[in-house]
């Protein structure tokens, strides 16, 4: 005879809320997978790797690991009922550590710097209305604005227009979670999302209309078919797929086990997944139109004004803003907001799946915790708000991203795939959904998801070893960038060693 642990939920005391919609679900997730980088990161990766011919590996990434891995997020919350670190403990106790590093690395890696960035945007808004970075936004963004010192190590004062900004930021986030899922997270992207996607819209059809536009739009759809052959491109578009969607986050667990028993769970999971990528895809005539206009009114080549990320918002975006000949504030606060709404969409769901998690395992009132966690966010998020918060924000972005979400994403596929066993959730799945799960999908997770984060886990381990990140020093990297990403590895092996308050009960269960 063996004896076996199963953990099981005792639910009865204690009901989960649910969406009072599927489709408030459905805006919740995607106002979760859809963020900044959307707006920016896609459209640049895209011109960069071979323009049009960038989409082939990143509909390849979709189907071998993005979609794979939403379904696995989304049935083992619905499954399992509960945030990621009850998931987790539910398929196995041992594993209950890597739930709570999932929303750790969420709450107090990602988003006490997103607000940050989320800061930027919102001080921006009001920049527009009267462009006041006047004739060399580089210089207003770095030197004015950010005041950058000269080094991360030099942390210098905390900005204080920055410090307001946050503010709002941290504010709204938890005057929306504090409500709860129905009356605050599914109510506040009801509103989000749809404003988000017409605002897109508006954005698109400016920036195509502009003098030159088109110059940028075949810059960025240009097939490059060449750059297929080199590993950079589909690095890139497999890396792009796993963040753009909110994977190993712990929020789509935590968003799926508010669902309904009976739920079209692979349906929704391509809603979701195709739904972020078309709403990149599209931003991108938006960001393309725009620098198009700008390289037909400077006269230099696209190529010498398109920047990556943060450069591409803060620098260019208003450059080219402020060269329009007409209602050109009102362009920038259109942007500036659409960043802010996708901002904040993705924020609330970094609070609502660490807020969950404690509210599951401590049974604290939810009110309690949301105001506690938002009060200690903000608080966190005070050093990148100082002078040298780029560069924080820069290197622990880097390593949350690239070594902990990618981690989190691997031990998934392995707890699901090997240790639950992935056709038993996939019969799970099958047994709600009105369509049908088939076994390639358990292939995809014991086996090819896991080996293509593995490489991208190796790749990025390989370039930091041969180079330091970014041409920071090596003190700055292991002081900020490895020693935060295990910090919250410590405190989640610390947490979960505490007892759950109720619902987790362990119950043996004798096999002959």
């Amino acid at each position: 005879m063996m004896t076996n642990t199963v953990n099981q939920l005792s639910e009865p005391h204690h009901p989960r809320p649910q969406w009072r919609t599927r489709m408030g679900f459905i805006l919740a997730a995607l106002g979760s997978a859809v963020g900044l980088g959307n707006i920016w990161r896609f459209s640049y990766l895209c011109y960069k790797n071979g323009g049009g011919a960038f989409l082939i590996p990143y509909a390849i990434a979709l189907f071998v690991v993005g979609i794979p891995l939403m379904i696995l997020e989304l049935g083992l919350g619905h499954k399992m009922r509960g945030s990621t670190p009850l998931c987790f403990a539910k398929v196995d106790r041992h594993w209950e550590w890597a739930g709570w590093w999932a929303v750790n690395c969420a709450m107090f890696g990602i988003m006490v710097y997103y607000a940050v960035i989320i800061a930027w945007c919102v001080s921006y808004v009001f920049f527009s209305f009267n462009l006041s970075w006047g004739a060399d936004p580089n210089d207003f963004f770095f030197n004015q604005y950010l005041q950058v010192s000269a080094s991360p190590g030099n942390i210098g004062d905390i900005r204080t227009p920055i410090l307001f900004s946050l503010s709002a930021v941290w504010f709204l986030s938890w005057m929306i979670v504090f409500f709860g899922v129905q009356k605050g997270v599914e109510r506040a992207n009801k509103i989000f999302m749809p404003l988000l996607f017409v605002l897109i819209l508006i954005l698109v059809a400016w920036s195509v209309s502009l003098k030159g536009a088109a110059i940028g739009i075949e810059k960025y759809l240009k097939p490059d078919f060449s750059l297929l052959s080199k590993p950079q491109i589909w690095i890139d578009a497999f890396s792009q797929i796993f963040f753009t969607l909110s994977l190993g986050f712990g929020i789509m667990m935590t968003y799926a086990s508010y669902l309904p028993r009976k739920t079209s769970i692979i349906k929704d999971a391509l809603m979701i997944t195709v739904g972020n990528c078309l709403f990149s895809f599209i931003s991108g005539f938006a960001v393309f139109g725009v620098l198009g206009y700008m390289s037909f009114t400077t006269g230099l080549p696209v190529e010498e004004v398109v920047k990556e990320s943060i450069g591409l918002a803060f620098v260019t975006y208003p450059k080219a803003i402020s060269l329009m000949p007409g209602f050109a504030n009102i362009f920038g606060v259109l942007f500036f907001v659409t960043l802010v709404i996708a901002g904040l969409s993705s924020a609330i769901s970094l609070v609502e799946a660490f807020a969950s998690a404690v509210i599951d395992k401590f049974h604290y009132p939810r009110r309690v915790i949301v105001s506690v966690v938002c009060a200690a966010g903000f608080f966190g998020s005070m050093v990148f708000s100082t002078k040298a918060g780029i560069y924080w924000v820069d290197i622990v972005d880097h390593f949350i991203t690239h070594y902990g979400l990618v981690a989190i994403g691997i031990i998934e596929c392995l707890l699901v795939g090997w240790v639950l066993k992935s056709e038993k959730l996939r019969d799970h799945i099958n047994h709600v959904t009105q369509k049908s799960l088939t076994p390639a999908w358990d292939v995809c997770v014991r086996f090819v998801t896991p080996t293509v984060l593995g490489i991208l886990l190796i790749n990025d381990l390989g370039k930091e070893i041969a180079q330091p990140y970014g041409g920071y020093s090596w003190m700055a990297i292991v002081l900020i960038g490895r020693d935060w990403l295990l910090a919250a590895l410590i405190v989640s092996l610390f947490v979960a060693a505490r007892h759950w308050k109720r619902d987790l009960e362990v119950v043996e269960v004798i096999k002959k």
